[in-house]
Protein backbone atom coordinates (compact mmCIF):
# COMPACT_ATOMS: atom_id res chain seq x y z
CA UNK A 1 0.00 0.00 0.00
CA UNK A 2 1.39 3.41 -0.92
CA UNK A 3 2.01 6.01 1.75
CA UNK A 4 -0.14 9.10 1.85
CA UNK A 5 1.72 12.08 0.41
CA UNK A 6 -0.29 15.14 1.40
CA UNK A 7 1.83 17.58 -0.59
CA UNK A 8 0.08 18.22 -3.93
CA UNK A 9 2.54 18.01 -6.80
CA UNK A 10 1.78 18.94 -10.41
CA UNK A 11 -0.41 16.21 -11.87
CA UNK A 12 1.96 15.72 -14.82
CA UNK A 13 4.61 14.26 -12.49
CA UNK A 14 2.55 11.11 -11.79
CA UNK A 15 4.43 8.92 -14.32
CA UNK A 16 7.61 9.59 -12.35
CA UNK A 17 6.17 7.67 -9.36
CA UNK A 18 6.33 4.33 -11.19
CA UNK A 19 9.45 2.23 -11.62
CA UNK A 20 10.88 2.96 -15.07
CA UNK A 21 10.71 -0.58 -16.47
CA UNK A 22 7.37 -1.60 -14.95
CA UNK A 23 4.28 -1.71 -17.19
CA UNK A 24 2.16 1.45 -17.06
CA UNK A 25 -0.22 1.09 -20.02
CA UNK A 26 -1.33 -2.14 -21.67
CA UNK A 27 -3.36 -1.77 -24.86
CA UNK A 28 -3.68 -3.01 -28.44
CA UNK A 29 -0.32 -1.47 -29.28
CA UNK A 30 1.38 -3.53 -26.59
CA UNK A 31 2.88 -2.51 -23.28
CA UNK A 32 4.25 0.94 -22.41
CA UNK A 33 6.46 1.06 -19.33
CA UNK A 34 6.67 4.03 -16.96
CA UNK A 35 9.77 5.39 -18.69
CA UNK A 36 7.88 5.26 -22.00
CA UNK A 37 4.82 6.83 -20.40
CA UNK A 38 6.87 9.74 -19.06
CA UNK A 39 8.49 10.19 -22.46
CA UNK A 40 5.12 10.15 -24.26
CA UNK A 41 3.65 12.71 -21.85
CA UNK A 42 6.69 14.92 -22.47
CA UNK A 43 6.41 14.54 -26.25
CA UNK A 44 2.71 15.45 -26.37
CA UNK A 45 3.34 18.34 -23.97
CA UNK A 46 6.20 19.62 -26.15
CA UNK A 47 3.97 19.48 -29.22
CA UNK A 48 1.21 21.38 -27.42
CA UNK A 49 3.68 23.98 -26.14
CA UNK A 50 4.84 24.50 -29.72
CA UNK A 51 1.37 25.45 -30.94
CA UNK A 52 1.65 28.92 -29.44
CA UNK A 53 -1.44 28.79 -27.24
CA UNK A 54 -1.60 31.28 -24.39
CA UNK A 55 -1.00 29.95 -20.85
CA UNK A 56 -4.24 28.61 -19.41
CA UNK A 57 -5.86 28.12 -22.83
CA UNK A 58 -8.31 25.24 -23.00
CA UNK A 59 -7.52 22.25 -25.20
CA UNK A 60 -10.40 19.82 -25.70
CA UNK A 61 -10.17 16.17 -26.69
CA UNK A 62 -12.95 14.03 -28.18
CA UNK A 63 -11.40 10.60 -28.47
CA UNK A 64 -11.87 6.96 -27.55
CA UNK A 65 -9.30 5.53 -25.12
CA UNK A 66 -6.28 5.82 -27.39
CA UNK A 67 -2.80 6.36 -25.99
CA UNK A 68 -3.08 10.03 -26.80
CA UNK A 69 -6.36 10.25 -24.86
CA UNK A 70 -4.67 8.57 -21.88
CA UNK A 71 -1.75 11.04 -21.71
CA UNK A 72 -3.50 14.32 -22.60
CA UNK A 73 -4.80 14.80 -19.01
CA UNK A 74 -1.15 15.17 -17.95
CA UNK A 75 0.42 16.53 -21.14
CA UNK A 76 -1.85 19.58 -21.42
CA UNK A 77 -1.18 20.80 -17.84
CA UNK A 78 2.55 20.18 -18.36
CA UNK A 79 2.35 22.56 -21.32
CA UNK A 80 0.61 25.17 -19.14
CA UNK A 81 -2.79 24.48 -20.68
CA UNK A 82 -6.15 23.26 -19.36
CA UNK A 83 -7.48 19.93 -20.57
CA UNK A 84 -11.18 19.58 -21.43
CA UNK A 85 -12.02 15.90 -22.10
CA UNK A 86 -15.27 15.31 -23.99
CA UNK A 87 -17.11 12.02 -23.61
CA UNK A 88 -16.82 10.08 -26.88
CA UNK A 89 -20.49 9.08 -26.54
CA UNK A 90 -21.68 12.68 -26.90
CA UNK A 91 -23.13 14.00 -30.15
CA UNK A 92 -22.39 17.14 -32.10
CA UNK A 93 -24.78 19.51 -30.28
CA UNK A 94 -23.35 18.56 -26.88
CA UNK A 95 -19.78 18.77 -28.19
CA UNK A 96 -20.50 22.19 -29.66
CA UNK A 97 -21.82 23.41 -26.31
CA UNK A 98 -18.71 22.26 -24.44
CA UNK A 99 -16.37 23.80 -27.01
CA UNK A 100 -18.20 27.12 -26.89
CA UNK A 101 -18.67 27.17 -23.13
CA UNK A 102 -15.02 26.35 -22.39
CA UNK A 103 -13.68 28.67 -25.07
CA UNK A 104 -11.44 25.87 -26.34
CA UNK A 105 -8.66 26.92 -28.71
CA UNK A 106 -8.27 23.40 -30.07
CA UNK A 107 -10.16 20.14 -30.40
CA UNK A 108 -8.06 16.99 -30.72
CA UNK A 109 -10.16 14.27 -32.33
CA UNK A 110 -10.41 11.72 -35.14
CA UNK A 111 -11.54 12.23 -38.71
CA UNK A 112 -14.78 10.29 -38.29
CA UNK A 113 -15.83 12.40 -35.34
CA UNK A 114 -14.77 15.70 -36.90
CA UNK A 115 -16.90 14.86 -39.94
CA UNK A 116 -20.05 14.87 -37.79
CA UNK A 117 -19.50 18.49 -36.75
CA UNK A 118 -21.02 21.34 -38.71
CA UNK A 119 -19.38 24.67 -39.45
CA UNK A 120 -21.36 26.53 -36.79
CA UNK A 121 -20.37 23.98 -34.13
CA UNK A 122 -16.82 25.30 -33.90
CA UNK A 123 -15.81 28.92 -33.46
CA UNK A 124 -13.19 30.49 -35.70
CA UNK A 125 -10.88 30.62 -32.68
CA UNK A 126 -10.90 26.83 -32.25
CA UNK A 127 -8.84 24.63 -34.55
CA UNK A 128 -9.61 20.97 -35.17
CA UNK A 129 -6.53 18.75 -34.91
CA UNK A 130 -6.65 15.13 -36.01
CA UNK A 131 -4.99 12.64 -33.69
CA UNK A 132 -2.67 11.34 -36.39
CA UNK A 133 -1.26 14.83 -36.94
CA UNK A 134 0.09 15.17 -33.40
CA UNK A 135 3.88 15.27 -33.66
CA UNK A 136 6.02 13.31 -31.18
CA UNK A 137 9.50 14.78 -31.59
CA UNK A 138 10.81 16.96 -28.76
CA UNK A 139 10.26 16.17 -25.08
CA UNK A 140 9.12 18.68 -22.46
CA UNK A 141 10.31 17.91 -18.94
CA UNK A 142 8.02 17.77 -15.91
CA UNK A 143 6.50 21.07 -14.82
CA UNK A 144 6.78 22.87 -11.50
CA UNK A 145 3.29 24.34 -11.71
CA UNK A 146 1.65 25.83 -8.65
CA UNK A 147 -0.66 23.10 -7.26
CA UNK A 148 -3.56 25.57 -7.27
CA UNK A 149 -3.26 26.21 -11.01
CA UNK A 150 -6.26 25.11 -13.07
CA UNK A 151 -5.44 21.81 -14.82
CA UNK A 152 -8.75 20.48 -16.15
CA UNK A 153 -12.40 21.28 -16.71
CA UNK A 154 -14.66 18.23 -16.49
CA UNK A 155 -18.18 18.65 -17.79
CA UNK A 156 -20.96 16.93 -15.93
CA UNK A 157 -23.30 14.63 -17.82
CA UNK A 158 -26.02 17.26 -17.92
CA UNK A 159 -28.68 15.20 -16.12
CA UNK A 160 -30.25 18.40 -14.74
CA UNK A 161 -29.71 20.66 -17.75
CA UNK A 162 -26.85 21.60 -20.02
CA UNK A 163 -23.47 20.24 -18.93
CA UNK A 164 -21.51 22.56 -16.65
CA UNK A 165 -17.75 22.60 -16.35
CA UNK A 166 -16.18 21.75 -13.00
CA UNK A 167 -12.76 23.40 -12.54
CA UNK A 168 -10.05 21.13 -11.10
CA UNK A 169 -6.57 22.16 -10.03
CA UNK A 170 -3.36 20.16 -10.02
CA UNK A 171 -3.88 19.72 -6.27
CA UNK A 172 -7.42 18.38 -6.71
CA UNK A 173 -6.25 15.78 -9.21
CA UNK A 174 -3.07 14.83 -7.35
CA UNK A 175 -4.69 14.40 -3.93
CA UNK A 176 -7.60 12.46 -5.45
CA UNK A 177 -5.13 10.05 -7.05
CA UNK A 178 -3.14 9.54 -3.85
CA UNK A 179 -6.28 9.16 -1.72
CA UNK A 180 -7.88 6.48 -3.89
CA UNK A 181 -4.64 4.56 -4.47
CA UNK A 182 -4.17 4.46 -0.71
CA UNK A 183 -7.59 3.29 0.44
CA UNK A 184 -7.97 0.80 -2.43
CA UNK A 185 -4.55 -0.58 -1.44
CA UNK A 186 -3.34 -0.48 -5.03
CA UNK A 187 0.16 -1.86 -5.59
CA UNK A 188 2.56 -2.10 -8.56
CA UNK A 189 1.43 -5.68 -9.21
CA UNK A 190 -2.16 -4.51 -9.84
CA UNK A 191 -3.66 -4.16 -13.30
CA UNK A 192 -6.72 -1.91 -13.63
CA UNK A 193 -9.24 -2.40 -16.45
CA UNK A 194 -10.57 1.02 -17.45
CA UNK A 195 -14.10 0.75 -18.82
CA UNK A 196 -15.36 4.16 -17.66
CA UNK A 197 -15.04 7.28 -19.86
CA UNK A 198 -11.91 9.36 -19.26
CA UNK A 199 -14.16 12.45 -19.29
CA UNK A 200 -15.92 11.09 -16.19
CA UNK A 201 -14.11 12.07 -12.96
CA UNK A 202 -14.37 8.45 -11.78
CA UNK A 203 -12.84 7.22 -15.04
CA UNK A 204 -10.05 9.80 -15.18
CA UNK A 205 -9.10 9.13 -11.57
CA UNK A 206 -8.58 5.48 -12.46
CA UNK A 207 -5.70 6.60 -14.65
CA UNK A 208 -4.22 8.80 -11.96
CA UNK A 209 -4.67 6.48 -8.98
CA UNK A 210 -3.31 3.51 -10.96
CA UNK A 211 -0.16 5.36 -11.95
CA UNK A 212 0.22 6.94 -8.51
CA UNK A 213 0.53 3.38 -7.17
CA UNK A 214 2.95 2.31 -9.91
CA UNK A 215 0.34 -0.12 -11.30
CA UNK A 216 -0.71 -0.72 -14.92
CA UNK A 217 -3.84 0.55 -16.70
CA UNK A 218 -5.71 -1.30 -19.46
CA UNK A 219 -8.04 1.03 -21.44
CA UNK A 220 -11.19 -0.54 -22.85
CA UNK A 221 -13.91 0.89 -25.07
CA UNK A 222 -16.67 -1.70 -24.94
CA UNK A 223 -19.97 -2.05 -26.81
CA UNK A 224 -21.67 -4.81 -24.81
CA UNK A 225 -21.09 -6.41 -21.42
CA UNK A 226 -19.56 -9.52 -23.02
CA UNK A 227 -16.69 -7.32 -24.22
CA UNK A 228 -15.78 -6.70 -20.58
CA UNK A 229 -15.73 -10.42 -19.82
CA UNK A 230 -13.49 -11.02 -22.85
CA UNK A 231 -11.12 -8.24 -21.73
CA UNK A 232 -10.91 -9.67 -18.21
CA UNK A 233 -10.07 -13.05 -19.71
CA UNK A 234 -7.44 -11.58 -22.05
CA UNK A 235 -5.70 -9.06 -19.79
CA UNK A 236 -6.25 -10.66 -16.35
CA UNK A 237 -6.89 -7.37 -14.52
CA UNK A 238 -7.04 -7.35 -10.74
CA UNK A 239 -9.34 -4.32 -10.53
CA UNK A 240 -12.59 -3.29 -12.21
CA UNK A 241 -14.63 -0.13 -11.56
CA UNK A 242 -18.23 0.34 -12.60
CA UNK A 243 -21.53 2.08 -12.07
CA UNK A 244 -24.70 0.19 -11.00
CA UNK A 245 -26.19 -0.27 -14.50
CA UNK A 246 -22.94 -1.91 -15.67
CA UNK A 247 -22.92 -4.29 -12.70
CA UNK A 248 -26.50 -5.30 -13.53
CA UNK A 249 -25.45 -6.15 -17.09
CA UNK A 250 -22.34 -8.02 -15.96
CA UNK A 251 -24.35 -10.15 -13.55
CA UNK A 252 -26.82 -11.11 -16.28
CA UNK A 253 -24.20 -12.83 -18.46
CA UNK A 254 -22.02 -15.88 -17.97
CA UNK A 255 -18.59 -15.62 -16.40
CA UNK A 256 -16.22 -18.57 -16.59
CA UNK A 257 -15.02 -19.00 -13.02
CA UNK A 258 -11.39 -18.89 -14.11
CA UNK A 259 -12.05 -15.49 -15.71
CA UNK A 260 -13.96 -14.12 -12.72
CA UNK A 261 -11.13 -15.21 -10.44
CA UNK A 262 -8.74 -12.70 -12.02
CA UNK A 263 -10.57 -9.85 -10.30
CA UNK A 264 -9.44 -9.08 -6.77
CA UNK A 265 -11.06 -5.67 -6.36
CA UNK A 266 -14.41 -4.19 -7.53
CA UNK A 267 -15.24 -0.53 -7.01
CA UNK A 268 -18.57 1.23 -7.46
CA UNK A 269 -19.62 4.86 -7.68
CA UNK A 270 -22.05 6.92 -9.76
CA UNK A 271 -25.04 5.59 -7.83
CA UNK A 272 -25.72 3.56 -4.72
CA UNK A 273 -25.54 -0.23 -4.87
CA UNK A 274 -28.72 -2.06 -3.94
CA UNK A 275 -28.65 -5.02 -1.56
CA UNK A 276 -29.43 -7.48 -4.41
CA UNK A 277 -26.50 -6.07 -6.43
CA UNK A 278 -24.17 -6.40 -3.45
CA UNK A 279 -25.26 -10.00 -2.90
CA UNK A 280 -24.95 -10.75 -6.61
CA UNK A 281 -21.43 -9.35 -6.85
CA UNK A 282 -20.32 -11.14 -3.69
CA UNK A 283 -21.66 -14.42 -5.08
CA UNK A 284 -20.17 -14.00 -8.57
CA UNK A 285 -16.81 -12.67 -7.40
CA UNK A 286 -16.31 -14.15 -3.90
CA UNK A 287 -12.55 -13.65 -4.12
CA UNK A 288 -12.84 -9.90 -4.83
CA UNK A 289 -12.95 -7.05 -2.32
CA UNK A 290 -15.97 -4.83 -2.98
CA UNK A 291 -15.65 -1.07 -2.43
CA UNK A 292 -18.94 0.88 -2.54
CA UNK A 293 -18.19 4.60 -2.91
CA UNK A 294 -20.01 7.91 -3.10
CA UNK A 295 -18.78 10.87 -5.09
CA UNK A 296 -19.70 14.06 -6.87
CA UNK A 297 -17.71 15.80 -9.58
CA UNK A 298 -17.51 19.02 -7.53
CA UNK A 299 -15.37 17.25 -4.90
CA UNK A 300 -14.41 14.11 -6.82
CA UNK A 301 -15.01 11.49 -4.12
CA UNK A 302 -16.39 11.75 -0.61
CA UNK A 303 -16.80 8.33 1.00
CA UNK A 304 -15.98 4.64 0.68
CA UNK A 305 -17.01 1.52 2.57
CA UNK A 306 -14.29 -0.90 3.64
CA UNK A 307 -14.81 -4.35 2.10
CA UNK A 308 -15.00 -6.10 5.47
CA UNK A 309 -18.11 -4.05 6.29
CA UNK A 310 -20.01 -4.64 3.04
CA UNK A 311 -21.85 -7.84 3.96
CA UNK A 312 -23.15 -6.38 7.22
CA UNK A 313 -23.91 -2.94 5.76
CA UNK A 314 -24.88 -3.44 2.08
CA UNK A 315 -26.76 -0.11 1.93
CA UNK A 316 -23.95 2.03 3.37
CA UNK A 317 -21.67 4.45 1.49
CA UNK A 318 -19.13 4.29 4.33
CA UNK A 319 -16.91 7.00 5.76
CA UNK A 320 -14.80 9.88 4.46
CA UNK A 321 -11.92 9.09 2.12
CA UNK A 322 -8.43 10.45 2.95
CA UNK A 323 -8.21 14.27 2.58
CA UNK A 324 -12.02 14.69 2.80
CA UNK A 325 -14.04 16.08 5.70
CA UNK A 326 -17.63 14.89 5.46
CA UNK A 327 -20.41 16.44 7.52
CA UNK A 328 -24.14 15.77 7.87
CA UNK A 329 -25.80 19.15 8.27
CA UNK A 330 -29.28 20.19 9.36
CA UNK A 331 -31.16 22.92 7.44
CA UNK A 332 -30.17 25.42 10.15
CA UNK A 333 -26.46 24.65 9.63
CA UNK A 334 -25.93 22.65 12.81
CA UNK A 335 -24.61 19.07 12.85
CA UNK A 336 -27.23 16.34 12.48
CA UNK A 337 -27.42 13.72 15.21
CA UNK A 338 -26.90 10.00 14.57
CA UNK A 339 -29.94 8.62 12.79
CA UNK A 340 -31.09 12.08 11.72
CA UNK A 341 -31.24 12.92 7.98
CA UNK A 342 -29.16 15.87 6.82
CA UNK A 343 -27.34 17.29 3.83
CA UNK A 344 -23.95 15.83 2.98
CA UNK A 345 -21.39 18.63 2.99
CA UNK A 346 -17.83 18.00 1.77
CA UNK A 347 -14.92 20.22 2.84
CA UNK A 348 -11.15 20.01 2.43
CA UNK A 349 -8.58 20.08 -0.39
CA UNK A 350 -10.53 17.85 -2.78
CA UNK A 351 -13.17 20.57 -3.24
CA UNK A 352 -13.04 21.89 -6.81
CA UNK A 353 -12.58 25.53 -7.76
CA UNK A 354 -16.18 26.01 -8.86
CA UNK A 355 -18.01 26.01 -12.18
CA UNK A 356 -16.32 27.48 -15.22
CA UNK A 357 -17.67 30.98 -15.99
CA UNK A 358 -20.79 30.39 -13.88
CA UNK A 359 -20.61 32.51 -10.75
CA UNK A 360 -24.30 32.06 -9.92
CA UNK A 361 -24.29 28.27 -9.83
CA UNK A 362 -20.88 28.28 -8.14
CA UNK A 363 -22.30 30.44 -5.33
CA UNK A 364 -25.24 28.04 -4.94
CA UNK A 365 -23.17 24.87 -4.59
CA UNK A 366 -19.80 26.10 -3.25
CA UNK A 367 -20.44 27.87 0.05
CA UNK A 368 -18.41 28.44 3.23
CA UNK A 369 -17.99 25.34 5.35
CA UNK A 370 -20.02 25.26 8.59
CA UNK A 371 -18.39 27.20 11.42
CA UNK A 372 -17.86 23.95 13.32
CA UNK A 373 -15.98 22.26 10.45
CA UNK A 374 -12.32 21.38 10.90
CA UNK A 375 -11.59 22.50 7.33
CA UNK A 376 -11.97 26.16 6.46
CA UNK A 377 -12.76 27.73 3.13
CA UNK A 378 -15.43 26.66 0.69
CA UNK A 379 -17.31 23.39 0.96
CA UNK A 380 -19.52 21.57 -1.51
CA UNK A 381 -23.10 21.51 -0.30
CA UNK A 382 -24.14 18.41 -2.21
CA UNK A 383 -27.92 18.61 -2.07
CA UNK A 384 -27.86 14.91 -1.17
CA UNK A 385 -29.59 13.66 1.96
CA UNK A 386 -27.71 11.09 4.06
CA UNK A 387 -27.98 9.58 7.53
CA UNK A 388 -25.04 8.74 9.79
CA UNK A 389 -25.50 5.77 12.14
CA UNK A 390 -24.09 5.30 15.64
CA UNK A 391 -20.93 3.72 14.18
CA UNK A 392 -20.28 6.70 11.91
CA UNK A 393 -21.30 4.93 8.68
CA UNK A 394 -23.31 6.96 6.17
CA UNK A 395 -26.38 5.83 4.24
CA UNK A 396 -27.53 7.63 1.10
CA UNK A 397 -31.19 8.68 1.21
CA UNK A 398 -31.60 10.70 -1.99
CA UNK A 399 -31.06 13.97 -3.79
CA UNK A 400 -33.12 16.87 -2.52
CA UNK A 401 -34.25 17.73 -6.05
CA UNK A 402 -35.31 14.11 -6.65
CA UNK A 403 -37.24 13.56 -3.40
CA UNK A 404 -40.89 12.68 -3.99
CA UNK A 405 -43.42 14.79 -2.08
CA UNK A 406 -46.62 12.76 -1.87
CA UNK A 407 -49.60 13.35 0.46
CA UNK A 408 -47.42 15.40 2.79
CA UNK A 409 -44.64 12.80 2.91
CA UNK A 410 -41.06 13.22 1.68
CA UNK A 411 -40.17 9.92 0.04
CA UNK A 412 -36.72 8.78 -1.05
CA UNK A 413 -36.75 7.37 -4.60
CA UNK A 414 -33.74 5.27 -3.64
CA UNK A 415 -35.77 3.54 -0.94
CA UNK A 416 -38.55 2.76 -3.41
CA UNK A 417 -36.11 1.50 -6.04
CA UNK A 418 -34.34 -0.78 -3.56
CA UNK A 419 -37.69 -2.26 -2.52
CA UNK A 420 -38.75 -2.78 -6.16
CA UNK A 421 -35.64 -4.73 -7.18
CA UNK A 422 -35.34 -6.67 -3.90
CA UNK A 423 -37.68 -9.48 -4.99
CA UNK A 424 -36.17 -10.20 -8.38
CA UNK A 425 -39.24 -9.26 -10.46
CA UNK A 426 -36.99 -6.72 -12.21
CA UNK A 427 -33.28 -5.93 -12.08
CA UNK A 428 -33.48 -2.18 -12.66
CA UNK A 429 -36.00 0.49 -11.71
CA UNK A 430 -36.30 4.26 -11.39
CA UNK A 431 -38.88 5.82 -9.07
CA UNK A 432 -40.20 9.27 -9.97
CA UNK A 433 -42.69 11.75 -8.60
CA UNK A 434 -45.21 13.00 -11.19
CA UNK A 435 -47.84 15.72 -10.64
CA UNK A 436 -51.07 14.45 -9.11
CA UNK A 437 -54.09 16.60 -8.22
CA UNK A 438 -54.89 14.60 -5.09
CA UNK A 439 -51.45 13.62 -3.77
CA UNK A 440 -49.30 16.48 -5.01
CA UNK A 441 -47.00 13.89 -6.54
CA UNK A 442 -47.74 10.26 -7.33
CA UNK A 443 -45.03 7.59 -7.40
CA UNK A 444 -44.37 6.14 -10.84
CA UNK A 445 -41.83 3.35 -11.31
CA UNK A 446 -40.16 2.78 -14.66
CA UNK A 447 -38.72 -0.74 -14.65
CA UNK A 448 -36.89 -3.03 -17.03
CA UNK A 449 -38.98 -5.96 -18.20
CA UNK A 450 -42.27 -6.80 -19.90
CA UNK A 451 -44.56 -6.47 -16.88
CA UNK A 452 -45.17 -10.22 -16.56
CA UNK A 453 -44.43 -10.11 -12.84
CA UNK A 454 -46.16 -6.82 -12.02
CA UNK A 455 -48.95 -8.47 -10.01
CA UNK A 456 -46.42 -10.32 -7.85
CA UNK A 457 -44.40 -7.14 -7.44
CA UNK A 458 -47.44 -5.15 -6.33
CA UNK A 459 -48.43 -7.85 -3.85
CA UNK A 460 -44.94 -7.97 -2.36
CA UNK A 461 -44.68 -4.19 -2.00
CA UNK A 462 -48.05 -4.09 -0.26
CA UNK A 463 -46.44 -6.32 2.35
CA UNK A 464 -43.08 -4.51 2.46
CA UNK A 465 -43.90 -0.79 2.15
CA UNK A 466 -46.37 1.52 3.91
CA UNK A 467 -49.36 2.75 1.96
CA UNK A 468 -47.90 6.20 1.23
CA UNK A 469 -44.88 4.59 -0.47
CA UNK A 470 -46.87 2.40 -2.85
CA UNK A 471 -46.26 3.17 -6.55
CA UNK A 472 -49.44 4.15 -8.33
CA UNK A 473 -48.21 3.12 -11.77
CA UNK A 474 -45.55 0.98 -13.41
CA UNK A 475 -44.08 1.62 -16.84
CA UNK A 476 -42.17 -1.28 -18.36
CA UNK A 477 -39.28 -0.91 -20.82
CA UNK A 478 -37.06 -3.39 -22.61
CA UNK A 479 -34.13 -1.14 -21.67
CA UNK A 480 -33.79 1.92 -19.46
CA UNK A 481 -32.03 4.98 -20.91
CA UNK A 482 -28.48 5.75 -19.81
CA UNK A 483 -26.48 8.92 -20.02
CA UNK A 484 -23.00 9.24 -21.50
CA UNK A 485 -21.35 8.04 -18.27
CA UNK A 486 -23.41 4.85 -18.15
CA UNK A 487 -25.72 5.94 -15.33
CA UNK A 488 -29.49 5.65 -15.55
CA UNK A 489 -30.82 8.82 -17.17
CA UNK A 490 -33.35 10.00 -14.62
CA UNK A 491 -33.79 13.35 -16.30
CA UNK A 492 -34.89 11.75 -19.57
CA UNK A 493 -37.37 9.49 -17.79
CA UNK A 494 -38.68 12.39 -15.72
CA UNK A 495 -39.25 14.46 -18.85
CA UNK A 496 -41.03 11.54 -20.52
CA UNK A 497 -43.27 10.82 -17.54
CA UNK A 498 -44.23 14.45 -16.96
CA UNK A 499 -44.68 15.61 -20.56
Amino acid sequence: MIALDPFPYPIDTLPLRGSAGDPALVDRQGTLDFAGLERLVGQVAAWLAGQGYAPGARVASWLPKTRLACVLPMAAPRAGLVHVPINPMLKRAQVAHILADSGAVALVTQIGRSATLEQDDISENCEVILEENVSLDAVLSASNADPNTLAAILYTSGSTGRPKGVMLSHANLWLGAISVAQYLKLAPADRVLGVLPLSFDYGQNQLFSTWAAGASYVPLDYLVAKDVVKAVDRFAPTTLAGVPPLWVQLLEIEWPQSTANHLKRLTNSGGALTAPLVHGLRARFPQADLYPMYGLTEAFRSTYLSPELVDAHPDSIGRAIPFAEIMVVRPDGSPAAAGEPGELVHAGPLVAQGYWHDAQRTAERFRPAPAWAQSGGLAVWSGDTVVRDEDGLLRFVGREDEMIKSAGNRISPTEIEEAVVAGGETAEAVALGVPDARLGQAIVVVARGDGTHEAALRARLRRDLPSFQQPTRYEWRAELPRNANGKLDRAALKAEMTS
